[in-house]
């Protein structure tokens, strides 16, 4: 008792590192399942996507769907796996409703690809995360429950989905650092078209395994599984809560127990769903019904050569080649989308930093509002190009530009044609701005006074005040000039005689 009340107390005096692996599931993007010619779809009527293969009727034999495993390969090789030259699929074998054959195809004794890594920006450097495995496999169905009729239904659309799980070797690491290492592998997976990686549709899903050690300590705590992660911010979030909640165990002198955990986004907490105590045995054995394959190095080179850059190297590219700061190219590069929309515009004006602060700036503001994609908006480079040149060649000023830029997202009609169908263009008549900065200093009197006892910034605000009034329109270089010309030339507040 003395002793584990001594090890409780110290406890209480050391930090924790915690120690994850992270199992994502993704989608590929094939037309078809796995194994079978049913579409591969989301959101169709239950149960209508199915067929004796994909089903487990008797008789039934599957076929492997090549695109998916060039979809595979592609992912592999993306993420620098060795790449297996004989593949086998084996049988997962366990009971649940959503699981019609009762067992499971999967690669269990031979993945895809081993021993890989993906790198990750981390506190201005980068650091490399190792991954153990990646392998295909087919989805199960869905129960879905019916609140209405408190009844159980399942859809087997889903099952032979085309399935590429990704699992990490376990290392020391933050939720922070883990947030980054899902959101590096979403974009090696968009950029490289292996998967859309659409979280709300299920066609991303991830579970994290977190335990915690003292710092120093050689060996790994007792683990936990948490499920029913949502998104990758409620995956960071997760961790947190569960690393606190593990480390609060030992220093209270308890022990932390192995299960599976389910994580409640509105709670901010982790709550039981199955004790994993007793490893479960899922009694793998080669699957008969589908003989070993091989992976020839003609067919590896193929794929290599139809990848297209991945986000890291671009994003390097983008510092060297365009003179980017490192975080314009990282937000940039972000999406292979707006990445390419990017490099066109730049084809058409060589303006790199102007053209990423418009992208970065009012068009993901958009993105963002509108909660669409890039190729959702009516706006062409050509179209951003055009906007940009006429900012620049004085036509129209910057308060216009965006309201400009707004129109043509709205109409798809182009810059030139909305500034004249709305007269927008650029006033820089001296004589009609003149009369513009009389009429604001005549009603606006205190700020002038102000100016004449010493108060620079008061012109700051009649200048605002004409910009106002001319709707962005005036030449904003020759309203401030106008300005002061005429607060100089006021008389003094209080003149001395």
């Amino acid at each position: 008792m003395n002793g584990g009340a001594c090890s409780a107390g110290r406890s209480r005096w050391v930090e924790f590192d915690s120690v994850v692996s992270v199992e994502i599931h993704v989608q590929l993007a094939t037309e078809s399942k796995l194994f079978c010619r049913c579409a591969s779809v989301y959101g169709a009527q239950p149960n209508t996507s199915v067929c004796p293969v994909c089903l487990g009727l008797p008789g039934s034999l599957p076929v492997v769907n090549r695109e998916a495993f060039e979809l595979g390969i592609c992912a592999a090789l993306a993420l620098s796996c060795e790449v297996s030259s004989i593949c086998t699929f084996d049988r997962k074998n366990y009971f649940y409703p959503d699981l019609p054959k009762s067992y499971q195809i999967t690669q269990h004794y031979s993945a895809l690809g081993r021993n890989g890594r993906i790198e990750i920006e981390d506190n201005g450097g980068a650091r490399q995360i190792q991954i153990d495995r990646v392998h295909i496999e087919e989805d199960a169905g869905k129960i879905v429950y019916d609140e209405t009729t408190g009844e159980s239904l399942i859809d087997f659309n889903r099952c032979g989905v085309p399935l590429l799980e990704i699992v990490t070797k376990p290392w020391v690491t933050t939720p922070e650092e883990v947030y980054k290492y899902l959101v590096a592998i979403k974009q090696v997976l968009q950029y490289t078209g292996v998967s859309d990686c659409d979280m709300e549709k299920g066609n991303l899903r991830c579970d994290v395994n977190i335990s915690v050690m003292e710092q120093g300590a050689q060996e790994f705590g007792t683990r936990t599984e948490v499920k029913n992660l949502n998104s990758f911010r409620a995956v960071q979030k997760a961790l947190e809560y569960e690393k606190k909640r593990q480390i609060e165990l030992i220093r209270q002198g308890k022990k932390v127990v192995m299960e599976t955990l389910l994580y409640d986004d509105v709670s901010g907490k982790t709550a039981l769903q199955r004790s994993k105590e007793q490893a479960q045995d899922y009694r793998y054995f080669p699957e008969p019904d589908l003989h070993p394959f091989f992976i020839s190095g003609e067919w590896l080179e193929s794929v290599r050569s139809k990848m297209v850059e991945l986000p890291g190297a671009r994003r390097e590219r983008f510092i060297r080649e365009y003179f980017l700061p490192r975080y314009d190219a990282g937000v940039l590069t972000g999406d292979r989308e707006i990445a390419d929309f990017f490099e066109k515009c730049v084809t058409l004006h060589n303006s790199p930093k102007v053209i990423s602060n418009w992208i970065m700036g009012e068009v993901m503001k958009t993105l963002n509002e509108k909660k669409v994609s890039l190729s959702d908006l009516n706006l062409s480079p050509a179209q951003l190009v055009e906007l940009i040149n006429l900012l620049e060649s004085g036509e129209i000023t910057n308060l216009v530009a965006k309201d400009v830029l707004a129109a043509v997202i709205e109409t798809g009609k182009s810059p030139r044609d909305i500034i004249a169908q709305k007269g927008l263009r650029q006033e820089s008549a001296e004589d009609a701005l003149r009369a513009v900065v009389d009429k604001v200093i005549a009603s606006n009197p205190v700020p002038a006074v102000e100016y004449k006892k010493g108060k620079k910034t008061a012109a700051q605000f009649l200048i605002g005040q004409v910009m106002k009034e001319t709707k962005g329109r005036a030449n904003p270089q020759i309203v401030a000039r106008l300005v002061l010309e005429a607060l100089d030339k006021a008389a003094p507040e209080n003149p001395q005689k």
